[in-house]
Parts: C-alpha cells; structure tokens; sequence
C-alpha cells in the first residue's frame, strides 16, 4: 500500500506538501503512509486519491487543443470556460464548466456525447452549456473566458 500511495502521489506530479494541503491529511502522515509506518484505512486513501486528482483547470491546461479539436468533432465551436475553473478557485471536487457554441444540427444527445468524451480526456468531471439559448446579459456569458 506505500508504494501505491507514493507512486499515485508522484504520478499526479505533487509533493507530499502539496497533496496535504489538497486532502487536509498532515504531510507527517502522507510520509508515515508512504513509508509503511502507518496503515491507511480505506476511507484514508479513497480521500487521498480524491486529492490526487488534476484540477480543473490544471486539466484544461494540459489538454486545451485537444479539447478544441474534440469539440470541433461533434459540431462545437467558440469553447470557453466559466465557474471554478474560471475564476481560479477550483478544488479536487470541481467539475470543470465549458460553454460552447453548437451547429444548427447539433443535437442534445450530441452534446451529452461530447460531454462524456471530454470527461475522458481531461479525467474530471464537465458540464457543458451551449449559449444559444442564454439571454445576452446571463452572467455565464459576462463570466465565461476562451479556454
């Protein structure tokens, strides 16, 4: 188990100190786990690999073009981000928001299918709002930033 921990730790690129701040676990004790002189219990590390999870935005950073092109696939265009994200303040339990513009032939199943691939790519969750049917003053649209 400590070197699961500590390889999933390593592979998410952070540091002890930066996953006891992402989780709220002290770092003695992410040490005392990956050094095998504590036992995590379960709940224990479901928590720290919640905390292993990439940010939203750090996710969209890593994979932007490609999320443009997947978008492009299912007949998206104008791909913005808004909420958490957004601002800077997502967390581990973020889903990342992504308004999108959608061809006159572009369906809801499409967009539920797109939705799906992106979560895939980025590995965190995405909800997508089109803005076709928001009013010009919505503040989606006052807040949302091209991705």
């Amino acid at each position: 188990m400590s070197e699961m921990l500590r390889e999933l730790r390593e592979r998410a690129g952070l540091s002890q100190a930066q996953l006891a701040s992402r989780s709220g676990v002290a770092q003695p004790n992410i040490a005392a786990y990956e050094s095998g002189r504590r036992n995590p219990s379960k709940a224990m590390v479901d928590r720290l690999r919640s905390a292993m999870r990439p940010l939203p935005h750090e996710a969209l950073e890593q994979h932007r073009d490609a999320l443009k092109e997947l978008a492009a696939e299912y007949g998206l265009n104008n791909v913005r981000v808004f909420g958490s994200a957004g601002q800077g303040t997502d967390t581990t339990q973020s889903d990342l928001d992504i308004l999108v513009t959608r061809s006159p032939n572009v369906g809801l199943l499409t967009i539920a299918e797109f939705s799906f691939a992106a979560e895939q790519l980025l590995g965190v969750p995405v909800d997508v709002v089109t803005d076709g049917g928001l009013p010009a003053d919505h503040p989606i649209l006052r807040s949302a930033v091209a991705a």
